[in-house]
């Protein structure tokens, strides 16, 4: 890996490219976003390059996310999946300058239309957050204020951002109470959060990200704790407005059935680090990352109601960020693994038009040996027609 400059991929060429874009919104369905402006620099709205953040804790530094670099483009849908403990939420979270002590941003840059959200004044990020980038959270219950009512924090932003009166916000924070599905919203907008089913509160949180109309939405599972017929509105309310104003999405989940049908690339972190980044249809297609082939692999699909085979699962556990192994830290779990693996971290290179994290896929490497398993080339297709199955 000599001669290649820290944080940069190298190009390598290990087989047929995957298929275009345009295939990937062929087989969810949907029409695939217009251009904007190609490979250049035109259309881009978020550019994060090298981001790393740490939490000081007193057994140790967490090192949460370790130079993670994506771009976002105008009515794009990336979504950025991984187990739990990847740093997906903290990626999000720093982005949008929420992270609370000890968590901090020690290296990056966040370019949103150029400019540089990290170094923005608090009076200015605060102009952005909820105006031009908003964020649904994971958890409603704690993201909503147990004491004001639903009409009162979801008009606070409305009046800040749109600069309206009382009686005009609270007429859009109804209007967007009953896009998401909330019934009766003019009676239940006077409701406390604790008056709520979890699910309805998602949809207040829902709302409340939408109600600006923003640039970029961050969408942290979206669609927790709603059952499926309010998913699909949930889905078809941001992809309906990515049509109409040109929307980009961030969509953080483990639902790999939400991300075949709605993204456009997908990002696979583990441990904090960006390990695999494709088009959906490089992705679904032909994953090559080990830990992407567990991912696939590990989801029950139709095609295994008479398999007698027990369903396949990543062998141990992410592992303790204030201990992450000395080289990869997918090694100890990882079924191809080589002594390299233990004792060297592996660069981000690019493979066949992606991104990707691991030596099998370096040049001179035997090709022969890292060739997908007939299971593992066929865990994507599984994944995404089952999906097209059930979707509305």
């Amino acid at each position: 890996m000599t001669g290649v400059p820290p944080g940069e991929p190298m190009t390598v060429t290990a087989g047929p490219a995957g298929t275009a874009a345009a295939c990937a919104a062929e087989a969810r369905g949907v029409a695939e976003p217009p251009p904007k402006g190609g490979h250049g620099e035109a259309g881009l709205l978020l550019q994060v390059r090298g981001l790393s953040t740490d939490f000081a804790m007193k057994k140790g530094t967490v090192h949460a996310v370790i130079d993670v670099s994506f771009s976002v483009r105008e009515g794009e849908v990336l979504a950025i999946v991984g187990e739990s403990g990847s740093g997906k939420s903290v990626a999000a979270l720093s982005v949008l300058g929420l992270l609370q002590p000890p968590g901090r941003c020690v290296a990056g840059e966040v370019l949103y239309k150029g400019r540089d959200l990290l170094k923005l004044p608090k009076g200015e990020m605060r102009d952005i957050r909820g105006n031009h980038i908003s964020m649904i959270f994971q958890e409603p219950m704690t993201s909503l204020n147990p004491v004001f009512t639903i009409e009162d924090q979801l008009t606070e932003s409305i009046r800040l951002h749109l600069k309206l009166d009382r009686r005009a916000a609270v007429k859009r924070a109804v209007e967007m109470l009953r896009l998401v599905g909330i019934p009766s919203p003019e009676k239940r907008i006077k409701d406390y959060p604790h008056q709520m089913s979890g699910g309805m509160r998602q949809r207040v949180m829902t709302a409340m990200a939408l109600s600006c109309d923003p640039d970029l939405l961050i969408a942290d599972e979206p669609t927790t704790a709603l059952d499926v017929t309010i998913q699909a509105q949930i889905l078809a309310l941001i992809s309906d407005l990515r049509d109409k104003i040109g929307m980009a999405v961030i969509l953080i989940t483990h639902d790999l059935g939400v991300v075949a049908e709605t993204a456009d690339r997908v990002i696979v972190m583990y441990c904090g680090q960006v390990v695999e980044e494709a088009t959906t249809e490089q992705l679904f297609e032909r994953p090559l990352h080990p830990y992407t082939l567990g991912l696939l692999r590990s989801i029950p699909t139709m095609e295994d109601t008479e398999a007698t085979e027990p369903l396949y699962m990543i062998r141990g556990m992410v592992p303790n960020p204030l201990h992450l192994p000395r080289g990869c830290a997918f090694a100890p779990r990882c079924d191809r693994r080589r002594a390299r693996c233990a004792a060297e971290q592996p660069a981000l290179i690019e493979v066949e038009g992606r991104k990707l994290r691991c030596f099998l896929f370096e040049p001179g490497c035997n090709q022969a040996a890292t060739a997908l398993s007939p299971e593992s080339a066929q865990a994507g297709g599984a994944v995404r027609r089952a999906d097209s199955e059930v979707a509305p």
